[in-house]
Order: C-alpha cells, then sequence, then structure tokens
C-alpha cells in the first residue's frame, strides 16, 4: 500500500468510491436523507482528518470511507435539486408549450421535447415541466422556439420491464422529461404571449440553450440533406447525436458487429476530431518558416484543439459518454500548457470526479460505465505499450521503415480494439444481455475507415460549413459511412449476435470491480484484481439463474407463460419494446401466440339490452377510468355462468402450454405448475375469471383488489404501485383450481415506490396527494 502511494494511484480511487457510494445510494429501497448524510460526512471526514498522519490503511480507508459517503450525499443533493414532476396516469389533454427541441425519426416523423406552459380539458392539478411528445404528420416543423399547441395523449415514463432491468422513469427523471406521449392529428403553432422569466440570468440561459438547439438542428439537416439515406443520419449522428434518423435496421446491423458505439459521441469520436485539429495546425504551422523556432506551435494547436472540442460539445447534446470525453481531452490538451504527460490515468479520474460531482446519477448508467471502463483500461494498457521498448512491444515486426509503422498501426489497432471489447464485455451483458461475438473482427475491419476517412472530413466540414464550402468533404464523409455499413453487414451475416440472458448481479460487480482494480494498481496487488475477477467468473459459472413461471407487463396487457426458451403470450402480436426486453433477459426463443377461440366470446344479448334500456345503471360499473376525466360507458351485463363454462372450456380444451383467447374479452391457459391463469381484456369477466382461476390479470383500474375465492387479483390499480411483475414457483407449488396462490413467489420491479423517481404512483389526482393506497373513488 505504501509503494502504490508513492506513485499517487491513491488519488485515482477517489472517483471509484464517490461512483460507489453514489450506485449504492440509488440502488437503496429506503434511502437516507440529506441531513443523515450531512452528518455521516462530517463525521467521516473527521475521522479522515484526524487519521492523517496514522498508518498507510487506516489513512487512506478513512479517505476512502469519506469518498463513499461524498458520493451517497451528492445523489441525494441531485435527486433533490431536480424534483422533475413524473405524470401519474395516462391522460388524453390539449397540451401548449414551447418547442425546446426537436428531432426526425427514420420514419420522417418529428419528435419534439415541449416545456409545458398549459394543459386543459382536462387541466392537470400536477402537470410535468418537460414532455417528450411525437409528431406522426408530415407538415413542415414547428420551429424550435415556437409556442405548439396540439391534443396529445400523455403517459408516465414507463418502469423496468422485468425487475432489475433499465428503469426508464429513472432515466427520464434526471433528464427533466416529466412525460411521454404522442399528438393526435397535426400539432399548430400559435402565437402567445411571451411568458416572463425570473431573473437576466435565467432568461439569456434560456435563449442561448434555444440557439443552441437551433444550431445543432441546422448541422443536422444539412447533413442528412447534403449525403441522404442511413449514412447522412449515422453522420449527422457523429455530430449531433441525434440518432432517431437511423433506420432500426441499421442500428441492429452496427450493433450486431460490434460498432454500436461509433454512434455515440465518445473518446473515440472526440479524440479523432481532437487529433486531428492538433496535428493539422500543428503541421500547418511548422511551413510557417522560423515560427517554430520563436514560438510554441504545440501549444497555439492545442489552444485551437481545445476551441474546437467545446464548440464540438456544444452541438452534440450533452451525453455522458461525450461530457466524459470532453472533460478528459480538455485536462490533456492543458496539460500541453504546463509540458506534463497528456495520457495518464490521473486525467481519467479528474474526468470522472468532475462528472460525479455535476452528475452522480450518471454512474447508474451504461453510457458512463463502459466508457470509463474502455478508457482506464486502455490508457493503462497504453502506459504498459509506452514502457517497453519498440521491439519488445507486441505485434510490431522489427524492422525499419513503412514495414514498422504499418504493423504497428495496424497492432496497436487490434490491441485497443481487444482491449476496449473486453473491458466492457460485462457491461454489455449486465445492461443489454447481450454480446457481439465478432465484435473484434468488425472494429478492426472499420476503424481505419473511420479514422482516415469519417472523422477527419467531418471535421474539415464543420470548419468549412460556414463558407458553404462543406458539400465534398461530407461526401468523402458519407462514402467512408457507407463502407463501415458494408462491412457491419458482413460481420453481421456471421451471426456472432450472442443473448446472454440476465447475470447474477453479483457476478457482475465482480468482475467490474476486478477489472478496476487491475487497472489502477501497479504493485502486486494488481494480482487481487484477478483474483476478484475469476471469482466473479465462478460465480457466473455456478450461480443459476432462476426462470420465472409467469411474467407480467406493468400495463397489465402482456402476460407470459415461461417454459424453458419458450414463452406463451396472451397476444397474438406482443409490443416489440416489453417483449425484446424479456426475450434477451429470459434468454427467451420467440413467443407462441394465443389460440383464437371466437367461438367462445359472449355476445351483449337482447335481454341485456332490454335490461339497459328499461334500468340503467343507479351507480358505475365498479372500474374506474384509465386516464383522468375519460369515464368508461356503462357496459350490459354479461351472463356469468356461460363466461365460466366458456373459460373452463379455454382451459381444458386449448393446446397444452398455450392461451385460449375469447377476442377482446379474456384469454385462459393452464401452465406447467398447474396454475389456471386468465388475462381479462374485458373487466366484465373478472368475475367469472376469479371464480375460475388461480391468477387473474387485468389492465382495469378497479374497485376492489381481491377474489372473495382467494384466486390472486393482478389489477391496473396494483400494478401502477408494483410495476411489471415475476411469478416464480416456490418449493410448496400446489395445484390450482381456485386453490389460492399457495407456492407462489411475487418479485415486483418497482416494490414500495419511495423513491424520487417512483413517487409519481402513488398520486392521486383527485385529492391532489400521495397516498399509499389509491382511494376507490
Amino acid at each position: 500500500m505504501a509503494e502504490e502511494q508513492a506513485y499517487g494511484h491513491a488519488f485515482l480511487f477517489i472517483p471509484v468510491f464517490i461512483g460507489a457510494g453514489a450506485l449504492t445510494w440509488f440502488a437503496l429501497a429506503e434511502q437516507p436523507g440529506l441531513y443523515k448524510l450531512a452528518l455521516l460526512l462530517c463525521v467521516s471526514g473527521m475521522a479522515a482528518i484526524l487519521l492523517r498522519h496514522a498508518r498507510t490503511v487506516w489513512r487512506l480507508g478513512s479517505r476512502l470511507v469519506a469518498c463513499f459517503v461524498a458520493g451517497m450525499l451528492l445523489a441525494a443533493l441531485e435527486t433533490q435539486r431536480l424534483d422533475t414532476v413524473l405524470l401519474d396516469t395516462p391522460v388524453t389533454t390539449l397540451v401548449r408549450g414551447t418547442v425546446i427541441g426537436r428531432e426526425a425519426t427514420d420514419r420522417g416523423h418529428w419528435r419534439y421535447i415541449v416545456a409545458v406552459t398549459q394543459t386543459s380539458d382536462p387541466r392537470l392539478k400536477r402537470p410535468p415541466d418537460k414532455v417528450s411528445l411525437l409528431s406522426r404528420s408530415r407538415e413542415a416543423a414547428i420551429a424550435i422556439g415556437r409556442t405548439i399547441e396540439g391534443r396529445a395523449r400523455l403517459s408516465p415514463p414507463s418502469g423496468p420491464a422485468l425487475p432489475g432491468l433499465n428503469d426508464f422513469a429513472f432515466d427520464s427523471y434526471f433528464k427533466g422529461i416529466g412525460a411521454v406521449g404522442y399528438f393526435y392529428g397535426t400539432p399548430h403553432a400559435v402565437t402567445a404571449a411571451e411568458a416572463r422569466v425570473n431573473g437576466a440570468a435565467v432568461a439569456l440561459r434560456g435563449r442561448i440553450t434555444e440557439e443552441i438547439a437551433r444550431w445543432r438542428e441546422a448541422i443536422g439537416t444539412r447533413i442528412r440533406t447534403t449525403i441522404g439515406g442511413d449514412a447522412g443520419a449515422i453522420a449527422a449522428a457523429l455530430v449531433t447525436a441525434e440518432e432517431r434518423a437511423i433506420s432500426r435496421d441499421t442500428i441492429d446491423v452496427l450493433r450486431q458487429a460490434g460498432l454500436a458505439h461509433v454512434l455515440a459521441i465518445s473518446g473515440l469520436n472526440m479524440v479523432l476530431a481532437a487529433g486531428t485539429f492538433l496535428i493539422g495546425a500543428r503541421t500547418l504551422l511548422c511551413l510557417v518558416p522560423g515560427l517554430a523556432q520563436r514560438v510554441a506551435i504545440k501549444k497555439i494547436a492545442a489552444t485551437g484543439a481545445l476551441v474546437m472540442v467545446f464548440a464540438y460539445i456544444l452541438i452534440s447534446g450533452g451525453a455522458v459518454s461525450a461530457v466524459r470525453s470532453w472533460i478528459m481531452i480538455s485536462i490533456m490538451l492543458v496539460a500541453v500548457f504546463f509540458d506534463r504527460p497528456s495520457i495518464s490515468l490521473r486525467n481519467v479520474a479528474l474526468s470522472a470526479i468532475v462528472i460525479l460531482l455535476v452528475n452522480p446519477s450518471a454512474v447508474t448508467g451504461p453510457g458512463f460505465q463502459m466508457s470509463f471502463a474502455a478508457t482506464l483500461a486502455l490508457v493503462a494498457g497504453y502506459a504498459h505499450w509506452r514502457d517497453r521498448k519498440l521491439e519488445e512491444r507486441p505485434l510490431v515486426i522489427p524492422g525499419a521503415g513503412g514495414l514498422r509503422f504499418v504493423s504497428g498501426f495496424f497492432g496497436g489497432l487490434f490491441l485497443s480494439s481487444l482491449i476496449g471489447g473486453l473491458s466492457t464485455m460485462i457491461y454489455s451483458a449486465g445492461h443489454f444481455h447481450r454480446l457481439a461475438a465478432y465484435g473484434l473482427a468488425g472494429n478492426i475491419m472499420a476503424m481505419p475507415v473511420i479514422s482516415v476517412l469519417v472523422m477527419p472530413f467531418a471535421l474539415i466540414a464543420m470548419m468549412l460549413m460556414p463558407l458553404g464550402l462543406d458539400r465534398y468533404p461530407l461526401l468523402i464523409m458519407g462514402q467512408g459511412i457507407e463502407w463501415m455499413i458494408a462491412m457491419a453487414r458482413i460481420v453481421a451475416g456471421w451471426q456472432g449476435d450472442i443473448t446472454t440472458g440476465r447475470l447474477p448481479e453479483s457476478a457482475v460487480l465482480l468482475i467490474a470491480a476486478g477489472g478496476v482494480f487491475l487497472c489502477l494498481f501497479r504493485t502486486r496487488l494488481a494480482a487481487g484484481g484477478l483474483i476478484v475477477m475469476t471469482a466473479g467468473v465462478v460465480v457466473l459459472l455456478v450461480q443459476s439463474t432462476s426462470m420465472p413461471a409467469l411474467v407480467i407487463s406493468e400495463d397489465g396487457r402482456l402476460v407470459a407463460a415461461i417454459e424453458g426458451a419458450r414463452a406463451s403470450v396472451n397476444r397474438q402480436k406482443p409490443p416489440d419494446f416489453i417483449f425484446a426486453q424479456w426475450q434477451r433477459a429470459l434468454d427467451l426463443d420467440d413467443h407462441r401466440p394465443p389460440v383464437q377461440r371466437a367461438d367462445l366470446a359472449q355476445a351483449d344479448t337482447e335481454q341485456a339490452e332490454k335490461a339497459k334500456a328499461d334500468k340503467p345503471y343507479a351507480d358505475p360499473p365498479p372500474i374506474l377510468s384509465p386516464g383522468v376525466g375519460n369515464r368508461r360507458a356503462p357496459k350490459p351485463p354479461i351472463d356469468v355462468v356461460a363466461a365460466k363454462t366458456s373459460i373452463r372450456r379455454a382451459l381444458l380444451e386449448s393446446p397444452a402450454g398455450r392461451f385460449g383467447c375469447a377476442p377482446k374479452q379474456w384469454c385462459a391457459m393452464t401452465t406447467r405448475e398447474g396454475w389456471l391463469v386468465v388475462a381479462v381484456e374485458d373487466a366484465r369477466f373478472v368475475g367469472a375469471a376469479c371464480d375460475t382461476a388461480d391468477i387473474v390479470v387485468t389492465p382495469v383500474m378497479l374497485r376492489f383488489s381481491t377474489c372473495r375465492t382467494g384466486a390472486r387479483l393482478i389489477s391496473g390499480k396494483s400494478l401502477r404501485r408494483s410495476g411489471a411483475l415475476e411469478i416464480y414457483a416456490s418449493d410448496d407449488v400446489t395445484t390450482g383450481s381456485g386453490q389460492g396462490t399457495t407456492g407462489m413467489r411475487i418479485v415486483e420491479a418497482v416494490g414500495g415506490a419511495t423513491r424520487a423517481w417512483e413517487r409519481h404512483r402513488l398520486y392521486d389526482w383527485r385529492t391532489g396527494a400521495f397516498v399509499p393506497v389509491l382511494p376507490a373513488d
């Protein structure tokens, strides 16, 4: 430990423990408050000060504990500072607001980011500040800064598709987006009185933000128009980070080839742009006679590169990977001014500390984790490469001239691709549950094109765009991207996309922590990183991930019974957004659609219609509206006995392991555990399903929460609080037939809904308060 401290590597662990503290705070179901954390930080800080002259282990340990607590406090402060209002329930309303951002999709539609100023018909009691709305209209888009108005369907950001998967509500909370949805028809630009802004500084910041958004959009449109097709959409994404215009097929091909990272404005893009500018500017300055002897042209070139990367980050949208790259490259360029080493682990640590101080929530995302993992491994590998003699470097052919240069270039390309791929592999499997088996081959084939044609000519085009001379550089850039797509299609054709399924969290944490220790330590302690990684691999191989028997989406509309790699669902075409995540997480094959039993569907009888006419309902049916102010019209009663008979027939006659469905009414099946499951679409059949099944699932917001028979009732009301569900069979499984839920273990995706990005699930718009249990009406 003393030797490690002599190297100055104790500083490198500061962002590691700050990030670990932030991760811990975000993962806790019951999060400690600000005052408790502030007090704990004071205590740990005082301990670090008192132990500053103690033995090395105690001194470092006390400081790292203080960093860990500081990370938790930073996470709590960011959460409280943002205080994003998330919509509590789906609603259709008239939205008016200011367009603060827009982006074209691959189908020619527009997605607007709207700062909401007014809602009406109905007026929301707790409106979100910003919403993301899709317009399917083909008419001219509404300009940034204009006021937009239209009737829209708003929904809360969705939670995890399964427990442990990505929480989109978390992402939306920290992006400030309170709702997502789409416009009905064509939204209109309206003339509205300019809203008063509190403070000149706030008004100035708003105008600057709008102006940058206009520049960003104009640049993206110019690039897409000049190049065209997917190549133009990718070129625009490399400059402005707008990826929606890229077709899904091309994105999937790049992902299978291991080239999806090219789309993100990450260290690769930023380094190539800054390096091209630095080398080009320095070369041009060298051509001036006598200039190199009088001034430090390297520092002049570094100043220009610093300005260039600042302009790049302004138009890039501010993604975590781009900000991290900008901070690190800025530190490297500043180091040139002081004649200090540019590429070092210390610079990586500094950039991580800056991001965690400003945006600690970034540590939970794959962008931050994969970006820093790759950078950390590459910088550590570069240090090892640099410290060796040229003849001792791997993959470099001894000799002179062009042969050594070529072998060194491709050897470095091979090693950097290998190191980058290995360092991010566990994060890719942990977050996305998939691996690109031939990602190394894809990167080796495409990186020379990206390094020589794509990014350098992108920089040249951006510099010439104000003069209107960007056409030919953009065309060269587009040709390079076309070649990259062609190479990606070749690699994707090898069918190397591996679905890993959901991995044990302990294994992911051990492998990731071991990789960090391996890169940061320089003494024999680095072997500890290998030991930790080995332990993670052992856990990965030994610990088997149990499969649920039944999974239910958070809106209650999709139910799947799992048997091995097969999923039997209650919908003919399950929504791809949800089911694709289920497939990757559970390593499933394609779904088994239900058997349609139109003969079992119950039509509204003439007697029911007559009873409805003779005696209208005095009270509304036991159903709550799925949205604010939109009560469903009462429906005539059903024949409950006939409904029970139809459900029993479906359970008996449907093929084993498949749903039998009465269209638009209900679906029923018997699982391999013997559970009788009924998914109800028409709420009138809930009573019959309760009398017949063990598990009843419906998306309807029912006024009651239990079945009188003891069957498990899962409704839209309960799912709103719990999120998606996984139901496992425990050891004491009992056969169904209405005998209750003994032997079932239910895992909720959200749980108590006590955290800031989950509390909207407990909001009751009728009373305007957060309540643990929603009132009946």
